[in-house]
């Protein structure tokens, strides 16, 4: 089934329980932050259903890269002669969508990742995300706000976070172990906001 005709049965999707609905976390390293010019380095997703994280059915693309940002290098470690296979941008994104299909997205500060994916989607000539999409930055917030009338203001990284859940963080700064402790700590958050379906989860 093409991707996009995916979305075109949901009319009840946001009332199954939340252990059947479908979840990627994912993550993209990329040259830096402008999404005109900058580029993805790497995506790294990992898939949860049954509320558990299904690392057999995991995925984790290098880019091939024309452009490339020494000051970047440092966080992420992809060099322009890096070692492992690279895919064309192209390819990269189509396997993408093959993966995810009409999954619920879920990334620390996602936002940014979806913007980036979308660029690349759209210098493509390929139609732009259709999924939902879920940040732990966001999620994580909720659990810290007692009264819902109050506003967190604060923005927690992927590490405060990790420390506040008592998650070992390793593999830091690679699109795949960013992605995987992202799905540990989306499990954890969804615990403690004791939420049962989709749809209430996506309402928050």
């Amino acid at each position: 089934m093409s991707f996009f005709n995916i979305f075109r049965n949901k009319s009840k999707k946001n009332e199954i329980p939340l252990e059947n609905a479908r979840f990627v976390v994912f993550d993209t390293e990329t040259t830096g932050f402008k999404f005109s010019t900058d580029r993805i380095l790497s995506i790294g997703a990992v898939t949860i259903l049954n509320n558990r994280i299904d690392l057999k059915n995991s995925i984790e693309f290098f880019l091939e890269q024309e452009k490339s940002n020494p000051e970047s290098i440092p966080i992420h470690g992809i060099i322009k002669n890096h070692k492992y296979q690279k895919l064309a941008e192209r390819e990269a994104l189509v396997q993408f969508l093959e993966y995810i299909e009409d999954s619920i997205l879920v990334g620390h500060h996602v936002g940014y990742d979806v913007k980036m994916i979308n660029a690349a989607l759209q210098r493509n000539e390929l139609s732009l995300l259709k999924n939902k999409y879920l940040d732990t930055n966001y999620l994580f917030k909720k659990t810290k706000v007692i009264n819902y009338l109050l506003k967190n203001d604060k923005n927690y990284s992927l590490d405060e976070i990790c420390q506040e859940l008592n998650i070992t963080t390793h593999d830091r700064h690679n699109a795949a172990g960013d992605a995987f402790l992202t799905a540990i700590a989306f499990l954890k958050i969804i615990n403690k906001l004791k939420i049962t379906t989709l749809g209430a989860l996506l309402k928050l």
